[in-house]
């Protein structure tokens, strides 16, 4: 502990350094270009990043059956502290209703203890690549109570047209559509998520337009906007010489 913070001064003075030998910056969101700003003082472009399952997923969705029947809400994620399971599972230990967590971590233990042996709520642990599609598909919707940068689950979750619970905060708030592919709750409390869930069992969603909005990153999308951007920036460049 002692050596770690001159350590970390260096560090950030190279970063920094390195930083400002950068041509262009693309950020993977805008909560990504918002720190870019204010860390390095630079402008960034936008580009998002191409998620696996986005693109069609009519075989899977044959497969798993109507969107739904499995009539549970579902976690997906290593259960680690940041990821914030335990204010699902705080809320819904007071909701009462199923749900199902899919993922190992080191507060598998702890969260556990938390549930208090609910019957409606069930631990999966590790699941398959093809469990994880029928669980998607069958739940009535995502719980997704992080910040993160970008945030690949709800766009797997959508792309089964599954919608989504998310926290407005990072990623989530540029790929969810409220209202159209999920619904948000704006305080990152066990209360605020109760009242989410409650509110999202009296709305309405489209299967279709959810699964269209996780098509808006396909891998399609993002190799069109990429390549038009390197060769904007290509022109940009031979122009100077």
């Amino acid at each position: 502990r002692t050596l770690i913070p001159g350590y970390l001064q260096k560090l950030r003075v190279w970063d920094r350094a390195a930083a400002e030998r950068v041509d262009v910056f693309v950020a993977n969101s805008q909560h990504v270009m918002k720190r870019i700003a204010k860390y390095y003082g630079r402008e960034a472009t936008v580009i998002y990043q191409p998620v696996g399952g986005a693109e069609d997923r009519s075989q899977k969705i044959e497969e798993g059956g109507e969107q739904g029947a499995g009539g549970n809400f579902l976690a997906v994620g290593r259960l680690i502290p940041y990821k914030r399971f335990d204010l699902i599972v705080k809320a819904f230990n007071e909701l009462e209703l199923p749900l199902k967590i899919a993922g190992v971590g080191n507060q598998l233990g702890v969260l556990r203890k938390m549930a208090r042996s609910n019957p409606n709520i069930e631990f999966l642990g590790h699941v398959s690549e093809e469990e994880l599609h029928r669980q998607y598909r069958e739940a009535r919707a995502l719980i997704f109570p992080q910040v993160e940068d970008f945030g690949i689950t709800p766009l797997e979750a959508m792309a089964h047209g599954c919608p989504v619970i998310a926290y407005a905060e990072g990623g989530a708030v540029e790929t969810v559509a409220e209202g159209k592919s999920g619904h948000f709750f704006h305080k990152q409390t066990p209360e605020a998520l109760v009242a989410a869930v409650r509110k999202f069992e009296s709305m309405k969603f489209d299967e279709e337009t959810i699964r269209g909005q996780a098509k808006k990153f396909s891998h399609a999308h993002f190799e069109e906007t990429f390549s038009a951007f390197l060769e904007e920036q290509w022109l940009a460049w031979t122009k100077k010489l």
